[in-house]
């Protein structure tokens, strides 16, 4: 006789594993292994949706930090990387910047941060929203 067995799911894998262009592996911090699992679910959801806007490959540079990893890059205390609410994507020219950006726009981030290199964006509600900042 088979019997089936109860397994639980954690919701965040469960999320996870519907993002049609992200694996959770990419949001890991370099000093530990399957953090990607820290993510917001909705923050992932929204950033799926700016990746289908843009049509074009989003890098993350950082995306889940541990409290350790924050204070190696010399992230503020209260990043919103620590919380999973945050990424850094890389893009290599202004082209891609622009469309990164405006996709980020339409699939509703408000938080945005331009650097040289990447775009750093989140929805953290517990910080002001609808603004743009330079690094």
């Amino acid at each position: 006789m088979m019997t089936a067995k109860a397994v639980s799911v954690d919701v965040k894998t469960n999320v996870v594993m519907n993002l049609k262009h992200f694996s959770i592996n990419e949001f890991d911090s370099p000093d530990l292994p399957n953090s990607g699992l820290n993510m917001d679910n909705d923050f992932l959801q929204m950033l799926d949706i700016a990746r289908e806007i843009a049509n074009i490959p989003f890098k993350i540079n950082s995306g889940y930090r541990t409290k350790e990893h924050n204070k190696k890059v010399g992230g503020k205390s209260d990043s919103s990387h620590l919380v999973g609410k945050a990424v850094d994507i890389a893009y290599s020219n202004s082209r891609d910047r622009w469309i990164i950006i405006t996709a980020l726009q339409e699939a509703g981030f408000n938080r945005l941060g331009i650097a040289k290199t990447f775009v750093h964006t989140d929805n953290d509600q517990t910080k002001s929203p609808d603004v743009i900042w330079t690094y």
